[in-house]
Protein backbone atom coordinates (compact mmCIF):
# COMPACT_ATOMS: atom_id res chain seq x y z
CA UNK A 1 0.00 0.00 0.00
CA UNK A 2 0.73 3.86 -0.94
CA UNK A 3 0.05 6.78 0.68
CA UNK A 4 -0.07 10.05 -1.67
CA UNK A 5 -0.90 13.17 -0.41
CA UNK A 6 -2.95 14.96 -3.59
CA UNK A 7 -4.99 18.16 -4.14
CA UNK A 8 -8.73 18.66 -4.47
CA UNK A 9 -8.49 18.50 -8.66
CA UNK A 10 -7.30 15.35 -8.66
CA UNK A 11 -9.70 12.36 -9.98
CA UNK A 12 -9.01 9.85 -7.91
CA UNK A 13 -9.82 12.05 -4.83
CA UNK A 14 -12.57 13.38 -6.16
CA UNK A 15 -13.74 9.91 -6.89
CA UNK A 16 -12.97 8.73 -3.58
CA UNK A 17 -14.87 11.64 -2.05
CA UNK A 18 -17.95 11.12 -3.96
CA UNK A 19 -18.41 7.90 -2.90
CA UNK A 20 -17.73 8.62 1.24
CA UNK A 21 -20.52 11.46 0.24
CA UNK A 22 -22.25 8.70 -1.24
CA UNK A 23 -22.28 6.82 1.67
CA UNK A 24 -22.91 9.42 4.05
CA UNK A 25 -26.40 9.97 2.56
CA UNK A 26 -27.41 6.47 2.39
CA UNK A 27 -26.77 6.18 6.23
CA UNK A 28 -27.93 9.96 7.71
CA UNK A 29 -30.20 11.23 4.48
CA UNK A 30 -29.09 14.75 2.82
CA UNK A 31 -27.54 16.60 5.83
CA UNK A 32 -24.58 13.53 5.35
CA UNK A 33 -23.22 15.69 2.25
CA UNK A 34 -20.84 18.24 3.23
CA UNK A 35 -18.33 21.11 1.42
CA UNK A 36 -14.58 20.12 0.07
CA UNK A 37 -12.14 22.84 1.86
CA UNK A 38 -9.46 23.66 -0.43
CA UNK A 39 -7.32 24.66 2.47
CA UNK A 40 -7.01 20.61 3.71
CA UNK A 41 -4.46 18.76 2.84
CA UNK A 42 -5.61 15.43 1.13
CA UNK A 43 -4.07 12.10 1.19
CA UNK A 44 -4.83 9.00 -0.96
CA UNK A 45 -4.43 5.49 0.08
CA UNK A 46 -3.43 3.14 -3.01
CA UNK A 47 -3.65 -0.33 -3.18
CA UNK A 48 -1.45 -1.53 -5.95
CA UNK A 49 -2.99 1.15 -8.42
CA UNK A 50 -6.12 1.47 -6.89
CA UNK A 51 -7.49 4.11 -5.12
CA UNK A 52 -8.81 2.98 -1.77
CA UNK A 53 -9.17 5.16 0.37
CA UNK A 54 -8.80 8.79 1.43
CA UNK A 55 -8.58 11.64 4.42
CA UNK A 56 -7.86 15.21 5.25
CA UNK A 57 -6.10 17.63 7.57
CA UNK A 58 -7.93 20.76 7.49
CA UNK A 59 -6.68 23.75 9.91
CA UNK A 60 -8.44 24.81 12.69
CA UNK A 61 -5.94 26.76 14.27
CA UNK A 62 -2.16 27.65 15.46
CA UNK A 63 -2.00 24.37 17.27
CA UNK A 64 -5.34 22.06 16.31
CA UNK A 65 -6.21 20.32 13.01
CA UNK A 66 -9.26 18.41 12.02
CA UNK A 67 -9.71 15.20 10.78
CA UNK A 68 -11.54 15.34 7.83
CA UNK A 69 -12.88 13.17 4.75
CA UNK A 70 -11.52 9.73 5.98
CA UNK A 71 -13.13 7.05 3.89
CA UNK A 72 -11.77 3.53 2.51
CA UNK A 73 -13.36 1.82 -0.18
CA UNK A 74 -15.74 -1.39 0.56
CA UNK A 75 -14.11 -3.34 -1.69
CA UNK A 76 -10.87 -2.59 0.12
CA UNK A 77 -11.92 -2.77 3.62
CA UNK A 78 -10.50 -5.12 6.23
CA UNK A 79 -7.06 -5.10 5.00
CA UNK A 80 -5.82 -2.28 7.70
CA UNK A 81 -6.48 0.43 5.29
CA UNK A 82 -7.79 2.74 7.21
CA UNK A 83 -5.70 2.38 10.35
CA UNK A 84 -2.66 3.26 8.18
CA UNK A 85 -4.53 6.26 6.73
CA UNK A 86 -5.18 7.26 10.13
CA UNK A 87 -1.73 7.20 10.85
CA UNK A 88 -0.43 8.60 8.00
CA UNK A 89 -2.80 11.83 8.77
CA UNK A 90 -1.68 11.77 12.43
CA UNK A 91 2.02 12.31 10.59
CA UNK A 92 0.95 15.01 8.42
CA UNK A 93 -0.64 16.83 10.97
CA UNK A 94 2.87 16.96 13.32
CA UNK A 95 4.19 17.73 10.09
CA UNK A 96 1.59 20.67 10.23
CA UNK A 97 2.50 21.91 13.45
CA UNK A 98 -0.49 20.45 14.98
CA UNK A 99 -0.52 18.94 18.21
CA UNK A 100 -4.15 18.14 18.54
CA UNK A 101 -6.71 16.47 16.09
CA UNK A 102 -9.91 16.59 16.52
CA UNK A 103 -12.84 14.90 14.39
CA UNK A 104 -16.68 14.28 14.16
CA UNK A 105 -18.26 11.21 12.95
CA UNK A 106 -21.47 8.93 13.57
CA UNK A 107 -23.47 6.93 15.59
CA UNK A 108 -24.20 5.30 12.52
CA UNK A 109 -20.48 4.64 11.59
CA UNK A 110 -19.59 2.20 14.20
CA UNK A 111 -16.57 0.94 12.50
CA UNK A 112 -15.05 4.63 12.40
CA UNK A 113 -16.16 5.01 15.61
CA UNK A 114 -14.14 1.22 17.14
CA UNK A 115 -11.13 2.99 15.02
CA UNK A 116 -10.85 5.88 16.37
CA UNK A 117 -11.09 4.45 20.00
CA UNK A 118 -8.61 2.20 19.32
CA UNK A 119 -6.54 4.74 18.19
CA UNK A 120 -6.14 6.67 21.32
CA UNK A 121 -9.17 9.70 19.99
CA UNK A 122 -11.39 10.70 23.56
CA UNK A 123 -14.66 11.33 23.15
CA UNK A 124 -14.93 14.99 23.72
CA UNK A 125 -17.95 17.93 23.77
CA UNK A 126 -19.55 18.10 20.20
CA UNK A 127 -17.84 21.56 18.89
CA UNK A 128 -18.80 24.14 15.69
CA UNK A 129 -21.54 22.96 13.79
CA UNK A 130 -21.89 19.27 15.68
CA UNK A 131 -23.26 20.75 19.14
CA UNK A 132 -26.85 20.50 18.50
CA UNK A 133 -26.46 17.24 16.18
CA UNK A 134 -27.47 14.28 18.12
CA UNK A 135 -26.16 11.55 15.65
CA UNK A 136 -22.21 12.98 15.98
CA UNK A 137 -20.17 12.50 17.75
CA UNK A 138 -16.75 14.68 18.39
CA UNK A 139 -13.33 13.45 19.38
CA UNK A 140 -9.54 14.22 19.35
CA UNK A 141 -6.29 13.08 20.51
CA UNK A 142 -3.75 14.69 21.53
CA UNK A 143 0.10 13.58 18.87
CA UNK A 144 2.93 12.70 20.90
CA UNK A 145 5.71 14.36 18.52
CA UNK A 146 9.05 12.02 17.69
Amino acid sequence: MQIEERTVADADLTALLAAAFDELVKRYGPEGRSVVKAQARYLVAYAGEHPAGCGAIQPVGPDMGELKRMYVDPAFRGQGIARRLLAALEDLARDMGYEIVRLATGVKQPEAIALYESSGYVLVESYGMYVDQPLTRCYQKTLGFF
